[in-house]
């Protein structure tokens, strides 16, 4: 049983954690807003660099990025707080409890998804976040992907005996 609220516990903190990330995106708009306008525009990358062709220049797609990423942020907490809450309720009884993983490990991947490719993968090398000292996400992004993937890893892992 303990095994159980452990992972349920865990699954909560991803969905408050996450909840935190949504309310900060929005009450400091602006801030996060910056982060992403730079990343996008490229303009604190190294000089000159071969890439800059990449570089959005469309204020309309900052906005339209930002907005995406904030529902997406959004949409974990939700699927992490209403997954855990369906873990929460099945616990005393494991197969129940195995079959009620869905939606975490769907909110879970989701947020592996949102910062290891949108933030890592897409702002880290396609718009070469990594070369900015400022506007550079790579390592908190790292953070979560390791602490989230790490607690996806743990809840997928079957429950199949009773622990006092």
């Amino acid at each position: 049983m303990y095994i159980r609220i452990s992972k349920v516990c865990l699954v909560f903190a991803v969905a408050f954690f996450v909840s935190l990330v949504v309310y900060n995106n929005l009450s400091d708009y602006d801030s996060n807003y910056m982060f992403v306008y730079h990343v996008l525009k490229m303009d604190s990358t190294f000089p000159d660099n071969a890439a800059m062709w990449r570089a959005i220049e469309t204020p309309f797609l900052y906005d339209m990025f930002y907005s995406l990423i904030i529902a997406t942020e959004f949409c974990i907490a939700l699927l992490c707080w209403l997954g855990g809450y369906r873990l929460y309720k099945s616990m005393k009884y494991i197969n129940e409890f195995n079959r009620s993983k869905g939606l975490a490990v769907v909110g879970l991947t989701l947020a592996i998804l949102l910062w290891f490719t949108g933030f890592m993968s897409i702002g880290g090398e396609w718009f070469l976040m990594w070369q900015s000292q400022t506007w550079n996400g790579i390592e908190a992004s790292f953070r979560f992907v390791v602490v989230i993937f790490m607690t996806l890893i743990y809840l997928i892992q079957p429950d199949n005996k009773e622990v006092s």
